[in-house]
């Protein structure tokens, strides 16, 4: 194997749990992820995994030499993608990471146009978490970052474009009467609060808006934006959403907006690249600041 390989194997058990998952995700045998990770030990001069149980787990110097292993492996892949499309972005590859709301009502349409304007792109967009979208771009591997701000342990990220956001509490008609049936005031505690997985940036802007106001409603949590929107669309409870992800809703009356204090809360939407983006990268970003709503921001880490 070559040593591209052997990290990839570490990564892969790092992710995957064990060896026989890992050799399963990798097309490979179990003995050849073995063996990668014994070259590994002996050029570390440490051990790198340890029996647990029936399987194996990384040891510390598994666990940090992984987090190095990950980077290295994002800028080969990114140093490929620069090597291939030379000067020519249009037939480059740019590698978008998005957190889930943005992934599932923001981007949709941007990402056509700017295909149907550069249609020779590959374009690969993953979705998911802030925590796990952020952890991507610090291990290069995403170009773009669309999300919040980012977070403070995420060196060398820089803004290029924000976009508006408001973050509002919505509900059903129904759950809406619950929460203000009393006597008039707001009572959150009437009513189910629905919110994202651990690690999503809105449910972590929910939780200190409910601290904040003193309020504990009982909670369920579900696993996507369009999940705990359709929730409250149900009259399951009320929520805190992007204004803009559930405006036909808000339009057709389907679900109404709280005057919850301290809302809205403004929470932009930023397109983040590393320090030396490729080519394509800024081609993207330069489509978004031309599509409405987008703007260009100065250069800041």
């Amino acid at each position: 194997m070559s040593t591209v390989a052997r990290l990839r194997a570490l990564v892969t058990v790092a992710d995957a749990g064990s060896v026989r998952e890992a050799a399963r995700r990798l097309s490979v045998t179990e003995s050849a992820v073995s063996a990668a990770l014994a070259a590994l030990a002996r050029e570390v001069r440490a051990p790198l995994v340890e029996r647990d149980g029936r399987g194996l787990r990384l040891t510390g110097a598994g666990r940090a030499y992984a987090g190095y292993a990950r980077q290295i492996l994002g800028l080969h892949e990114e140093a490929l993608v620069a090597a291939r499309s030379g000067p020519d972005p249009e037939r480059g590859r740019v590698r978008v990471a998005a957190v889930t709301t943005a992934g599932e009502h923001l981007l949709p349409t941007q990402l056509a146009s700017f295909l149907g304007a550069h249609p020779a792109v590959d374009l690969r967009l993953e979705v998911g978490s802030s925590e796990r979208m952020w952890a991507m771009f610090a291990a290069h591997e995403a170009d773009v970052m669309i999300g919040g701000k980012p977070p403070a342990h995420v060196t060398g990220a820089i803004i290029r474009a924000t976009r508006p956001n408001m973050l509002v509490v919505v509900a059903s008609r129904m759950v809406a009467s619950m929460i203000t049936a009393t006597s008039g005031a707001l009572d959150l505690n009437a009513a189910r609060w629905l919110q994202r997985e651990p690690g999503s940036a809105t449910r972590a802007h929910g939780e200190a808006l409910l601290a904040g106001l003193e309020a504990d409603p009982p909670r369920l949590t579900l696993g996507s934006s369009g999940a705990v929107i359709a929730c409250a669309m149900a009259g399951l409870g009320a929520t805190l959403a992007p204004r803009e992800a559930v405006r036909q809703y808000l339009d057709d009356g389907g679900l109404v907006e709280l005057p919850v204090p301290g809302t809205p809360l403004r929470r932009p939407w930023r397109a983040v690249t590393h320090a030396q983006p490729p080519a394509v990268a800024a081609l993207l970003v330069g489509h978004l600041v031309s599509s409405e709503g987008w703007r260009a921001a100065p250069s800041s880490t």
